[in-house]
């Protein structure tokens, strides 16, 4: 418990030493763009709703959960190659409204404090999930928060960029992100983009500021 905490108070204050989180927002234009960039300093409109959502095949989900289709396509292609090894991996998020992530970030306010909230959840326009390319997943341990302990985590860390997924907020990386490591969460970018990011060991926004004009 001791060893939790002060890896909390660790990344609280890696998080903190960046003034730049939420600060000089700017606007994004192209939120259809499967390149788009959406984190604590890039956001989108409260009334966007991303093109072509398709409802998850219920095979692959928990419920009622919606990807943009070419993400949704790949997912499935990648949870099929998952059950060949007697994995599954199955979504349990994936686009979320303005207003959802409003009362989810409220939630979190409340519950848990705003100095945890801030690096575990997105103030609304600012969600990943918004663009409907974002997707949390779980394992046979059937719980997302311990995804990293499933069996399926390290397949899913090696192959995810096959099927053009990245670990959006990977250990080591929080002051670059403005999130706290996230093992359950993959962002849909591409093949070419997923395997460039896997293979240099970058994070979305170094991809962007090394590649993207």
């Amino acid at each position: 418990m001791k060893k939790y905490i002060l890896i909390i108070i660790f990344i609280l204050f890696i998080i903190g030493c960046d003034n730049d989180f939420y600060k000089n927002i700017k606007d994004i234009k192209n939120p259809n763009d499967t390149l788009v960039l959406v984190n604590k300093n890039n956001k989108l409109k409260n009334d966007f709703i991303p093109d072509n959502l398709v409802k998850l095949d219920l095979n692959y989900s928990h419920a009622e959960k919606y990807l943009k289709e070419e993400a949704a396509l790949e997912f499935y292609k990648l949870s099929e190659e998952a059950k060949k090894l007697n994995y599954r991996i199955v979504a349990v998020s994936g686009y979320r409204s303005y207003t959802y992530q409003e009362k989810l970030f409220e939630y979190y306010v409340e519950t848990k404090g705003m100095n945890y909230t801030l690096m575990c959840s997105a103030k609304p326009g600012h969600s990943e999930h918004q663009t409907g390319l974002a997707i949390d997943v779980e394992g046979s341990n059937l719980d997302y928060n311990l995804f990293e302990k499933s069996k399926e985590f390290e397949w899913m860390k090696k192959n995810a960029h096959k099927y053009g997924f990245i670990l959006r907020y990977p250990k080591g990386k929080e002051n670059i992100t403005g999130f706290k490591y996230e093992p359950w969460h993959y962002r849909y970018v591409g093949k070419e983009v997923a395997t460039i990011i896997y293979n240099n060991k970058l994070t979305f926004e170094e991809y962007h500021k090394k590649f993207v004009k």
